[in-house]
């Protein structure tokens, strides 16, 4: 199955178009941007006033909570406010475990995001009780109908559009119980509402599938596209990384996740969903968008795609050794977390780099400066370090040569016990990977300047499967001089782009004017943001909404602060109980509000406590996790 145009050539999928109010999305539109408000939605004044912000910060479009009847009618208030204050932009109603909420909104707003997760459920008891498995389905299936088929009449006759918006952590009880938590059960709960939109000649509707293990996103979204294929359905899709935190964290997920599926043209509108004020998240938005977008009409790359690539099941490829284990030395390939290698050839050491415990790079590269291991080894733990080969003089041992390919002939006499060769996947022949698959412990730096560099290099790793090659490979990025924030995305979408594949042993990333200490940080970021390699606590929390019961930034900063030695765990910061124990799915632990100044922990998807008074709740956090 195919989910995307080509594995190495960009272009955006052919999508139908959707008319939300006068704004039109897929099809040939662009990519439009969007984000949430977190003021109550029955505060009018609030809620427009940031809307206000969220457009003029670049939002096309605005959604709001309507956790009920009340807040889906004020909708019509707020609507009626920003188009007196000159703002028409479309508004999006957020609708969880309420039915008659979103018929409210119907009427109210341009577009409507339902969860079929809760929509129709519970499935009544006399119908869950049928003995028959086919009679029960049909059962189930008429009363889905008789749920959702008004709804989308009410949305027909107001012209609103839908979106059916399947969160991992909230499908139904139904679908978990057939499928298990998988991409598949994902992938089935929205085809079931889809396929009744389409026999009920329904076609505004937008799609999404979200989790907050980028992973699983990317995966699904895949599977979503090419179940839709196979039905003949072309519907525009939502993406968004849910819960990716704040900071640089929150950033570097949200633009592997949603990066990775832009650069194979997939996508129609994004949310990037960051725990802070709402107007921050367009101009990250905005930034993945426009950078991806370049890639139009890119000279051609020439690929053949691996009979034995599956994109749906995440299967790393397999590698030998290419790092002599005795020396002492990180392991590269094999199956080892991939390595972080700091480049330090070409700029000028001023002052001397120090590495933060949790972010030291495993390698250094020199290039023509062998002269700097000295200088750097205080710093640097117990990182390797490599040289351009044709710099090193015979008492340098302890520096790693690096070849080109003009220097095969010294590469195949070289002794070294570790060695690396640099490339462009251009020089990557069939008789080149001939010629180097029996030379032990020998790692490729892999490079592109294409202007699709992740898709050449996607290209050559497929090269190398497809000639049965199994050297290990470090991915090679280089970016000119660009803001960190940029260096935090581009370098997040790229890597992104490719580790979600399974491809690559270690990365490297070299931004001119950019200090290596913080490009270690984000390379270690988005190692872990793929879940390859945990180098620090990891934090899942909501991007906060009318729902949320308390200060989000507040309380995450303060369970940050508290709860940062605790590396390798997952903790979950969710503001309310709609969204907390389904969307903080694969977290070790949770802190959620529970009622205004009161908060529930979790054990898993468990309530271990309940209705603790917050003032305590961070303490009580600690000695839960202490005590398991």
């Amino acid at each position: 199955m195919s989910y995307c145009e080509s594995l190495f050539n960009y272009q955006r999928r052919f999508s139908s178009t959707v008319h939300v109010g006068d704004l039109s999305l897929g099809g040939e539109a662009p990519i439009r941007i969007q984000s949430m408000t977190n003021t109550p939605t029955l505060d009018t004044q609030a809620s427009v006033n940031q809307a206000i912000e969220i457009i003029r910060a670049g939002g096309d479009l605005v959604r709001l909570t309507a956790q009920g009847v009340r807040e889906a009618d004020n909708l019509k208030e707020i609507r009626r406010e920003l188009m007196a204050r000159g703002f028409s932009n479309p508004l999006v109603a957020d609708i969880h475990f309420n039915p008659q909420a979103a018929f409210a909104a119907a009427a109210a707003v341009e577009k409507v995001r339902i969860n079929p997760g809760n929509f129709a459920d519970p499935i009544p008891r006399q119908i869950q009780q049928i003995s028959d498995p086919g009679q029960r389905e049909q059962a189930i299936a008429a009363h889905i109908r008789r749920q959702f088929v008004p709804f989308l009449n009410l949305c027909r006759q107001h012209r609103t559009a839908i979106r059916i918006g399947v969160n991992h952590g909230s499908m139904s009880a139904r679908m978990t119980d057939r499928y298990g938590d998988t991409p598949q059960g994902l992938v089935a709960s929205c085809m079931e509402y889809l396929r009744i939109c389409v026999e009920e000649h329904f076609q505004d509707v937008v799609l999404s599938i979200k989790a907050s293990n980028t992973l699983v996103m990317v995966q699904t979204v895949r599977l979503l596209v090419c179940a839709m294929q196979e039905e003949d359905m072309h519907f525009p899709l939502h993406l968004g990384v849910t819960e990716a935190g704040d900071g640089q964290d929150g950033r570097i997920k949200s633009a592997v996740g949603i990066g990775a599926l832009l650069a194979d043209g997939i996508g129609d509108t994004i949310r990037v969903s960051l725990s802070e004020d709402p107007q921050n998240e367009i101009p990250v938005a905005r930034m993945l968008v426009d950078y991806i977008d370049r890639r139009r009409q890119h000279p051609p790359i020439k690929g053949q795609a691996c009979p034995d690539f599956d994109p749906f099941r995440f299967h790393r490829r397999e590698t030998c050794e290419g790092a002599d284990k005795t020396a002492g030395r990180a392991g590269i390939g094999q199956g080892q977390v991939p390595v972080v290698m700091a480049d330090l050839s070409d700029e000028a050491i001023d002052a001397v780099p120090v590495f933060d415990t949790d972010f030291r790079p495993d390698y250094i590269y020199l290039g023509r400066h062998p002269q700097r291991a000295s200088l750097l080894r205080p710093g640097a733990g117990k990182a390797a370090f490599l040289c351009e080969a044709d710099c090193l003089e015979d008492n340098q041992q302890d520096l790693l040569p690096v070849f080109t390919t003009r220097q095969l002939t010294a590469l195949h006499a070289s002794k070294a016990p570790q060695k690396f060769l640099r490339l462009c996947p251009g020089e990557l022949s069939e008789e080149l990977m001939r010629d180097l698959s029996g030379i032990r412990h020998l790692s490729l730096l892999l490079e592109s300047r294409h202007r699709n560099a992740p898709a050449e290099m996607r290209a050559a790793f497929h090269s190398l499967m497809n000639a049965g090659c199994p050297l290990p490979v470090v991915i090679c990025q280089s970016y000119p001089a660009i803001s960190r924030e940029q260096a935090c995305l581009y370098a997040s979408a790229d890597a992104g782009f490719l580790l979600l594949d399974g491809l690559g042993d270690g990365l490297c990333l070299k931004v001119k004017g950019q200090q290596a200490t913080e490009l270690s940080r984000i390379m270690f970021g988005i190692l872990q943001a793929c879940r390859l390699r945990i180098s620090t606590t990891e934090y899942i929390s909501c991007p906060s909404c009318g729902r949320t019961l308390f200060d989000l930034q507040e309380t995450l900063a303060r369970v940050k602060a508290g709860t940062a030695h605790l590396k390798g765990l997952k903790i979950a910061v969710m503001g309310c109980i709609v969204n907390g124990p389904g969307e903080m799915a694969d977290a070790d632990y949770g802190y959620v509000g529970a009622a205004r100044g009161k908060v529930s922990l979790y054990k898993g998807r468990q309530c271990i406590e309940k209705n603790i008074p917050q003032e305590q709740a961070l303490e009580r956090l600690l000695e839960v996790i202490a005590q398991n």
